[in-house]
């Protein structure tokens, strides 16, 4: 087993409110083993350019709060290549870097598992907003997305109310639908549409007019963005209704942010996790968060697992969305 004196980090993908805290995880648990750790900047794109500084302990002070993330992240299609993979390993020579913890999704971990099978151990964590990632529970940067989400769908509620319309707000996850439940049974939407789910509008319409017989006033459609269609949604259901509808796209800004408590513990023991096994000299797998617990799996494995939809959560949400 090769002994591992220097590490690397870096965030890929997608940024995540929790991986500043990650990183400061990171760093402060290598150094309390005597690993030195570089930061690289810019993701996979700073491991082919030699974008990489020395990383101590006050590289990392008052991040633990911030969204985003200090390193910067960003898409590298040139570490596809076999190429680009050289020039990123004789990089992790020149700086002498033994192995890395890799913050972000699917496409990182891939990244992740090329460099291990071509002698760069590499460990995973979990950093996307979208809770999309099949072998774990739980990813880095979920919860704060999801507070941010109704907590701008409450604001557009008052309106919604005072002027009694039906808000259709789109929110972000790619193609899962894992944000959106979550976020519409805390909004206590009426109805909440994903890509796992299929629906029919005149079912949502139908929804809508049994609600307003009871005495609703207003109305909250949570759309996820692998739906989309938001705009021609609220066209249909005023045609359809006469209830005036407005639709939202609520963006970039579910990416932003200070982390949440929960983001930034999850953060914390995630990061502390991956030196753990690095530092055993231990690599090509990803942290996990499985019924509770933290475990790790082999990237490949990982790579492999399809994530189940939270259908009996579905189920709940379209019975008490009323």
């Amino acid at each position: 087993m090769a002994e591992i004196k220097t590490i690397g980090v870096l965030t890929s993908g997608g940024d995540a409110p929790g991986m500043n805290a990650t990183i400061r995880a990171v760093v402060r648990s290598a150094l309390a083993k005597g690993i030195k750790v570089m930061g690289i900047r810019r993701g996979y794109v700073g491991l082919i350019n030699e974008d990489i500084f020395e990383m101590d302990l006050r590289s990392v002070s008052d991040i633990i709060h911030r969204g985003g993330t200090v390193l910067y992240t960003a898409r590298c299609p040139e570490f596809k290549t076999e190429e680009g993979m050289q020039k990123a390993i004789e990089t992790c020579k020149k700086f002498g870097i033994d192995g890395c913890v890799v913050i972000g999704g699917d496409g990182s971990y891939r990244g992740a598992r090329d460099l291990s099978l071509r002698g760069i151990p590499c460990v995973g964590l979990p950093g996307t907003i979208d809770n999309d990632i099949a072998c774990t529970d739980y990813t880095i940067g979920f919860d704060t997305a999801m507070n941010t989400a109704v907590e701008m769908i409450d604001r557009l509620r008052d309106t919604a109310q005072s002027h009694e319309r039906c808000s259709i707000c789109e929110v972000m996850g790619r193609n899962a639908g894992y944000l959106a439940l979550h976020t519409g049974i805390a909004a206590g939407a009426t109805a909440i549409l994903v890509p796992e789910v299929e629906f029919k509008v005149e079912d949502i319409i139908e929804k809508i007019k049994r609600s307003e017989k009871t005495g609703k006033e207003h109305f909250i459609i949570v759309v996820a963005e692998g739906v989309g269609g938001v705009d021609e949604l609220a066209k249909k259901i005023e045609a359809e209704t006469g209830i005036e509808s407005r639709a939202t796209i609520l963006g970039h800004v579910q990416r932003g942010g200070n982390a949440s408590v929960r983001d930034r513990v999850m953060a914390s023991v995630m990061g502390h996790a991956a030196v753990q096994l690095l530092s055993k000299g231990i690599g090509n797998r990803v942290i996990a968060l499985q019924h509770d617990k933290i475990v790790d799996f082999d990237i490949f494995e990982a790579l492999q697992m399809k994530k189940d939809f939270e259908y009996d959560l579905y189920e709940i949400a379209n019975e008490i969305g009323v």
